[in-house]
C-alpha cells in the first residue's frame, strides 16, 4: 500500500486529515480482511472476464466504497508499460490519483441517498451514450443504492443489462434485502465481511507506529472490539483517542472515553455472580457506575464475557485470539471449566433480558441491580436434572428404596421414611423462577400406592389421515410440533382444492420457493401417501392466517358494540380493545373467569395501564 501519510502534501503541512481517510488503501493488496473478494477479482481479471456491474454489500466501514474506487482504478490502469485492466497496482498510474481522490471525469460518483428519483438516474442514462473523455471505462458508483425509488430501478434496469461496452457500473449498500432482485440478477455480487478483531488491531498498531505515537495493547484492544469489524470505525476510535490522550494511548483513556467498564473489573463482577454473592456484585457494579460505566454497558460487557467462557468451553484454543486481554483468556479458560453450560445458558438469557430492560427504564441503576441480584440468585439454584438427581440421593439415604419412578419427572413418593416430606421442601424451595432463566417445578403424586401412567393418545393410521382443508394440515403440523412449518402455510398458502392424493394451491408473492416441496414431503411423511402439490393460477380462498385475521375483527366489531365495552372504551378516551376471549361453556372455570372484565389498554406510552 502506498501510504498516504507520506506523500509530498502531507510533508508540506497541509490541512489535517482524519486517519480513515489518510491511511485509506489504494490497491487491493492493502484492503485488509476482503481476501475472497479479492481473490475472484484476481481471477476475473487475469482471465478478461470482466464483468458489467458490481455489487458491494456490508456493514459500514468495511471498504465498499474504497472497493469502489480501487476497482475503477483497475480497469482505467495505464502507464507507460502497462495498458490493460489489472488488479496488479504496483505503481500509480495516469489515472490513479484523481479516481482515488474521487475527481476523475470518467468516473463518476453519485450518493444515491440524496439523489433518489428517476431525474437522477436519467442523467446517468444520458451520460451513458457517451465515451470516455480520457480513461478506458467509464465508470458510475452509486453509493447506497437501495435508497434509489421504485421509479428510478426500474428506469435503469434496461441500461444495466445491456450497456454499452465502455461503461462499468458499482453499487454499494448496506441493506442488500431492499435492492429489487431484477437488479441483483445483473451483477456481480461481493459480501464484504466484518474485519477479524484481530486484523484491526494490529493494523491500529501499524498506524501508530507511522503516526508516531504509542499505545497500550489492551487499548488497542479495547477499540477494536468497540468497532464491531468496521475499520472506519476504529480508525475514527483511535484518531479520537490519541487527541484525548495527548501522548500515550493506555486502556484507562481509551476506557474513560468510551465509557466502558474496566474489563478485569467485568470478570470480577461475573465471577460474584456466579459465586451467587448478591452483596460483592452490587458492590463492585456500584463502583463501576460512580467511575462513569454505564449500566447497560456493564451487562453487554457481561454478556460479551459470558458468551467468551462458554465458547472457550467447547473451543478453548479460542484463547489465542490476540484481541484478548491476559485476564480474559487466563481467567476465562479457568471459569469455562467449572460452569456448567446450563449455569452458563441461563446467565445468558437472563442478561439479555435485563439489557432491554436497563435500555428501557426510566431508572437504568436500580433495573441494572434488579437484573443482577436475579442472576446472583439462580446461580445457587440447581437446574432440573441436578434437582431430580438430589431427590433420589435423598430418597437412597432415607432407605426408602422406592426413588423416582421410571420415566417420569416426578420427585420420590411420600410416606417413605421422610423422602416425600424432603421432595416437599425443594419443590417449596425452587418455586418457578423468572427473567429469562429456567423455570423449574418438582411434582410429586398425592399417594405412594397410586402409580403414575403415561397419557395414551389415540392416533389414526398414517395411511388413513383425512385431510380436507388447510386446518387439518395445520393440525397435523401441531401434532408434530413441526411449529416453523405451520407458521408458513398458515401465512403463504391459499387453498384452490383438495381431493385425496391431490392439493392445488396458490401461493402469496413472498413465499419461500421451497414451500412447495417442503409441502410436498410432509404430506407425505404424515399421511402415509403420495401426494400430488401443484400451484394454481386461479387465486384461491384466503389464507389460514387472513381467516384468523377476520373472525378476530369480527369479534373485536362485536364487542365495541356491546353496551358495557363501549361504556367503558368512552369512559378512557385514547383506549382500545387487545384481546377478545370467549370462554367455553362446559368449562367451569372459564364460565367463572368470564365474568372478568375486557382488556383494554391506553395508547400513551408514558402512562399504559390495562383495564
Amino acid at each position: 500500500m502506498t501510504e498516504a501519510g507520506t506523500n509530498a502534501s502531507d510533508k508540506a503541512g497541509s490541512a489535517y486529515r482524519v486517519l480513515a481517510r489518510k491511511y485509506r488503501p489504494s490497491d487491493f493488496t492493502a484492503l485488509i480482511g476482503q481476501e475472497p473478494m479479492v481473490r475472484t477479482l484476481t481471477n476475473a481479471f487475469g482471465a478478461g472476464r470482466i464483468a458489467q456491474a458490481w455489487m458491494l454489500t456490508g456493514v459500514r466501514g468495511v471498504g465498499k466504497t474504497t472497493t469502489a474506487r480501487i476497482l475503477a482504478r483497475a480497469l482505467n490502469y495505464k502507464t507507460d508499460t502497462i495498458d490493460h485492466p489489472t488488479v496488479e497496482l504496483n505503481e500509480e498510474g495516469e489515472h490513479c490519483r484523481a479516481i482515488l481522490e474521487g475527481r476523475h471525469v470518467d468516473v463518476v460518483e453519485m450518493d444515491a441517498a440524496s439523489h433518489t428519483g428517476i431525474d437522477d438516474i436519467r442523467d446517468i442514462i444520458e451520460q451513458v451514450r457517451y465515451a470516455p473523455v480520457s480513461a478506458r471505462y467509464k465508470v458510475f458508483i452509486i453509493d447506497e443504492v437501495h435508497m434509489l425509488s421504485n421509479q428510478a430501478f426500474n428506469g435503469l434496469l434496461k441500461t444495466l443489462e445491456e450497456p454499452p461496452p465502455h461503461v462499468k457500473f458499482i453499487f454499494a449498500t448496506t441493506e442488500i434485502r431492499k435492492v429489487p432482485i431484477t437488479i441483483l440478477s445483473r451483477c456481480q455480487r461481493f459480501d464484504l465481511r466484518r474485519i477479524d478483531a484481530a486484523m484491526i488491531k494490529a493494523d491500529l498498531a501499524r498506524i501508530g507506529g507511522l503516526e508516531g505515537v504509542a499505545a497500550e495493547d489492551e487499548a488497542l484492544a479495547m477499540i477494536a472490539r468497540a468497532s464491531e469489524g468496521s475499520m472506519r470505525d476504529a480508525q475514527s476510535i483511535f484518531d479520537q483517542a490519541i487527541a484525548h490522550s495527548s501522548g500515550k494511548v493506555t486502556a484507562e483513556t481509551v476506557r474513560d472515553m468510551l465509557g466502558l467498564a474496566d474489563r478485569s473489573r467485568i470478570i470480577g463482577l461475573f465471577e460474584c455472580l456466579m459465586k451467587g454473592d448478591v452483596a460483592a456484585a452490587l458492590g463492585e457494579y456500584r463502583a463501576q457506575y460512580d467511575v462513569g460505566a454505564d449500566p447497560a454497558t456493564v451487562l453487554n460487557d457481561l454478556a460479551e464475557f459470558n458468551h467468551l467462557v462458554t465458547r472457550l468451553r467447547f473451543v478453548p484454543e479460542a484463547a489465542e485470539d490476540a484481541a484478548l486481554s491476559e485476564d480474559e483468556r487466563m481467567r476465562g479458560l479457568e471459569l469455562s471449566k467449572t460452569l456448567s453450560v446450563r449455569v452458563l445458558s441461563r446467565a445468558w438469557q437472563m442478561l439479555l433480558k435485563g439489557i432491554q430492560e436497563v435500555q428501557s427504564s426510566g431508572r437504568p441503576v436500580a433495573a441494572g441491580e434488579m437484573v443482577l441480584i436475579r442472576i446472583a440468585h439462580a446461580a445457587n439454584l440447581p437446574t432440573l436434572d441436578e434437582a431430580i438427581k438430589r431427590l433420589d440421593d435423598m430418597s437412597a439415604e432415607t432407605g426408602s428404596g422406592h426413588g423416582r419412578p421410571s420415566g417420569s419427572g416426578a420427585a420420590a413418593p411420600s410416606g417413605n421414611g421422610g423422602g416425600g416430606v424432603m421432595a416437599s421442601a425443594i419443590a417449596a424451595q425452587h418455586a418457578p423462577i423468572s427473567g429469562g432463566g429456567q423455570t423449574m417445578r418438582l411434582v410429586q403424586p398425592e399417594t405412594a400406592s397410586v402409580p403414575i401412567q403415561q397419557p395414551v393418545h389415540s392416533q389414526q393410521e398414517p395411511d388413513v389421515v383425512p385431510l380436507h382443508s388447510l386446518e387439518d394440515i395445520s393440525k397435523l403440523a401441531d401434532a408434530r410440533r413441526d411449529m416453523a412449518f405451520k407458521v408458513l402455510l398458515k401465512r403463504c398458502v391459499r387453498l384452490v382444492s383438495i381431493v385425496p392424493g391431490r392439493i392445488e394451491v396458490n401461493l402469496v408473492d413472498d413465499a419461500p420457493k421451497t414451500l412447495m416441496g417442503d409441502l410436498t414431503n410432509r404430506l407425505k411423511d404424515w399421511t402415509g401417501r403420495r401426494w400430488v402439490v401443484s400451484l394454481s393460477s386461479e387465486t384461491g380462498g384466503p389464507t389460514l392466517a387472513e381467516q384468523e385475521e377476520g373472525r378476530r375483527e369480527s369479534a373485536i366489531a362485536d364487542a365495541k358494540a356491546d353496551p358495557a365495552v363501549s361504556a367503558i372504551l368512552d369512559k378512557f378516551p385514547g383506549s382500545k380493545i387487545i384481546d377478545i376471549r370467549i370462554p367455553d361453556a362446559t368449562d367451569p372455570d372459564a364460565v367463572e373467569d368470564a365474568s372478568g372484565p375486557v382488556e383494554a389498554v391506553d395508547l400513551d406510552d408514558d402512562d399504559d395501564e390495562d383495564f
